[in-house]
């Protein structure tokens, strides 16, 4: 299944309908696995303890009656025809919600945020002026740049539902896959099925978790077939069931029935609830996977296909279930019992199959999830294994791979039944609604540019009707419901505490930049002998000279002739193209060989290897080099601002600039470049091919030569080993948060050399304290 063709959404709504067709078949395996599968749990969920399935049928009729209404109004309505405008240029999910408000106000989490961030080319504004004051977007705008309160619930929002996410990504396999061997139960004794669903669900959680690492690529076109099978087993059954027990079913469709439901069972059905919004599990997906494929994709796959199937399987379950009662509804009142016994099987097989596939999704949602945390600086630095070079946002973190199984089986084990992880799940699905839900309100003012009433009815509507399945969910704390709220809260407080000490330790590097004077003082030579080879100082700076430059230039006896401050950030956009990967400037004159390097990335962009990024980064400063004009050198006796940055694309999208070519043997020159050529004496040959350039200074040609010599000699990567204190009179919350909570995630997290794929074979570390 190749979603290449797929990623950013804006060329799919060029192309033809086959292609739309294709991807809304893909997106069926990859998007609507968990939304298929919840006609397992649904039912037997809402009639777990709450109401009693009685003769007059009130109750199931009552039932289906808000499981229509809920399936139609939630992920039909607000999904399908709204949440989905709100792509972030093709991405979807809490943190483009977050991303495109940070873009619109000044209102971002990521401490080193600079202007020229603002003209990428994924950095739209729709071409809207907000400085007009009387409009409700500006007014809310200058609120929420005011107002670092506003800032903050906002970053908790984003965190709040991303925790959730993660807690779905725990709950949603033991749900799915328990629920599908618990077919099992209609095939042997009820004392003891239960020794027979437990193991099982058990060993396939394994061996799902212990086959993440191999990626899905290899087995991923399966994924739609089997979700399509699944779904028309679903709805023919539940055609068959409609038409041989109860025809009439349909018209429990009429909101009537659920007014009925609630005047009959009053308290019990309010906390029924808490089952019936099981139905919409998997909703979030939708929009969260919404850069693979496009928006047409989705919409007719959900309102063609899967909307239709669901609705036919609640029909169906309530036909036959309209016409079934005795002592034993409990028992029986689960999905595998509306089946024809001679079909229990294979629709096991097929169940078994789905619940798999959409488990595979969630787990592959959640580590994409954290991905994106980790990018915009709120969790820590993890291993991230891409694994497939076709397929888009295929990753792996064995870290967060291991907890996921272990939480899921701790689960599996401790609740053996369908009613408390329902409990559970049921809270972390309505809660990334509900925080979609007051995300979108801000965007329709600040990003869509509506007034007040149409956030408002927004809020009103979908609100309220979450809100009433929140209440119902939360109110079953003590049955289950405690586990979101529990995983949620440990993530929160790691995210929480990573963001606080990464800004207060990039605010202690602001602080204590060094003064340019001081680099004058030094001379060219920086007062220590210059040996060959590139230097790469990384700092989370983009302006000004580190402290920790000062720590290496008197605690090292010798430096190589060429420097670079090496920034790799993060910017809130999806995907940074590789035309404009890199910012290139200087830092003092042109004698000092001191360059500074930005490396842009979006919280959906893939990291290159060792290598890769070694070449496109010396081909941005020669390019850098070369096309200086004279003119805009900087002036250094304005000050670190005066730093002037050029926009360099990688070295695959310079096809008109300066190559370079790293081989032993001998290439001929061409009529089209010249080649600067290095001493032969070295063991690897490396070249710049410089375009035809009459007006290319010697000084330059030089300088080129140079860079070249140095980096035939080789790249050490450098970097100071911080070690983050809270200052002396902090606060006791401080100090708790700093000197032991973030300095345990820092110590048990990767370094930026594993983090960010920089060459850390070569990798020198100085230690140095940082008072915040």
């Amino acid at each position: 299944m190749d979603l290449e063709s797929a990623i950013g959404g804006h060329p799919i709504k060029k192309d033809s309908w086959r292609a739309v067709l294709t991807l809304a078949y893909q997106s069926l395996g990859v998007v609507y696995g968990d939304l298929s599968t919840s006609p397992l749990y649904v039912y037997k969920s809402t009639f777990a303890e709450d109401i009693q399935h009685s003769e007059t049928n009130e109750e199931i009729y009552g039932v289906l009656s808000f499981v229509f209404w809920t399936l139609t109004l939630i992920p039909l309505i607000k999904y399908v025809f709204i949440v989905l405008r709100a792509d972030d240029n093709g991405e979807g999910g809490t943190f483009a919600l977050y991303s495109l408000l940070c873009r619109h106000a000044r209102v971002s989490s990521l401490p080193n945020c600079q202007l020229a961030d603002e003209d990428l080319s994924e950095y739209t504004k729709d071409g809207v002026d907000l400085t007009n004051k009387k409009t409700c977007g500006s007014r809310l705008k200058s609120t929420l740049e005011k107002h670092r309160v506003l800032q903050r619930v906002l970053l908790v929002l984003a965190l709040i539902g991303a925790c959730m996410v993660i807690g779905d990504g725990v709950l949603t396999p033991s749900i799915s896959v328990f629920s599908a061997v618990s077919g099992l139960e209609l095939s042997m004794a009820k004392p003891h099925h239960r020794y027979v669903e437990v193991p099982v669900a058990c060993a396939i959680l394994v061996i799902l978790f212990a086959i993440q690492h191999y990626g899905t690529h290899r087995v991923g076109f399966l994924f739609a077939p089997v979700v399509i099978t699944w779904l028309l087993c679903i709805s023919a059954i539940g055609l068959y069931n409609i038409f041989y027990w109860n025809p009439h079913v349909y018209r429990a469709l009429s909101p009537y029935y659920m007014y009925k439901f609630l005047k009959k069972t009053q308290r019990g059905g309010w906390m029924s609830l808490g089952g019936i919004l099981l139905c919409m599990t998997g909703s979030e997906a939708m929009f969260a996977d919404l850069g693979h494929f496009s928006q047409l994709s989705i919409k007719i796959a959900f309102s063609f296909v899967v909307y239709p199937s669901l609705v036919l399987a609640y029909m169906g379950q309530a036909a036959y279930l309209s016409q079934h009662h005795g002592e034993e509804s409990n028992y029986r009142i689960g999905f595998y019992a509306s089946v024809p016994e001679k079909l229990r099987l294979p629709v096991l097989v097929i169940a078994i199959l789905a619940a798999v596939v959409g488990s595979q999704a969630v787990i592959t949602g959640t580590f994409s999830i954290i991905k994106q945390c980790s990018s915009l600086g709120c969790f820590p630095r993890v291993k991230i294994v891409h694994t497939s070079s076709k397929i888009h946002g295929q990753i792996y973190i064995p870290e967060i791979n291991w907890t996921l199984m272990l939480l899921c089986l701790a689960i599996t084990i401790g609740f053996r039944d369908t009613k408390r992880m329902g409990n559970a799940s049921g809270l972390a699905v309505i809660t990334v609604m509900l925080v979609t839900t007051c995300l979108m309100s801000v965007v329709i003012i600040l990003c869509w540019h509506k007034s007040f009433v149409y956030a408002i009815a927004f809020i009103l509507i979908f609100g309220s009707i979450e809100s009433l399945y929140f209440s119902a969910s939360l109110i079953k704390f003590r049955e289950g419901a405690w586990v979101p709220i529990a995983l949620s809260l440990i993530f929160l407080i790691v995210m929480y505490v990573w963001h606080y000490g990464t800004c207060k330790k990039y605010e202690f590097d602001v602080q204590n930049k060094v003064s340019i004077n001081w680099l004058l003082g030094l001379g060219p030579s920086l007062g220590i002998v210059r040996v060959r080879g590139i230097g790469l100082i990384y700092t989370e700076l983009v302006a000004g000279i580190p402290a920790i430059f000062s720590h290496f230039v008197t605690n090292l006896p010798a430096f190589h002739q060429v420097l670079v401050f090496l920034c790799i950030k993060s910017v809130p956009v999806p995907h940074v193209r590789p035309g404009e990967r890199f910012l290139v400037g200087r830092v003092g004159p042109k004698e000092y060989r001191l360059y500074r390097c930005i490396a842009r990335y979006g919280y959906r962009d893939i990291h290159k290897d060792d290598l890769e990024f070694e070449k496109d980064l010396v081909c941005s400063i020669a390019e850098f080099i070369r096309s200086e004009k004279s003119e805009t050198s900087v002036k250094l006796e304005d000050a670190e601002e005066s730093e002037r940055m050029t926009v360099v694309g990688t070295s695959s999208t310079n096809v008109d600039g300066v190559r370079m070519c790293e081989d032993e043997g001998e290439t001929a020159e061409t009529s089209e470049v010249r080649e600067i050529k290095s001493p032969k004496k070295l063991r690897k040959r490396v070249r710049f091919l410089v375009p035809e350039s009459p007006q290319m200074e010697m000084e330059a040609r030089r300088e080129l030569q140079e860079l070249m010599e140095a980096r035939e000699a080789g790249m050490a990567f450098i970097m100071g080993h911080s070690y983050v204190k809270a200052k002396r009179g902090s606060g006791w919350v401080k100090t708790a948060v700093i000197n032991y909570g973030y300095d345990f995630l820092r110590r048990n997290s990767r370094g930026p050399s594993y983090a960010w794929s920089v060459p850390h074979a070569s990798t020198l570390e100085v230690g140095m304290v940082y008072q915040v």
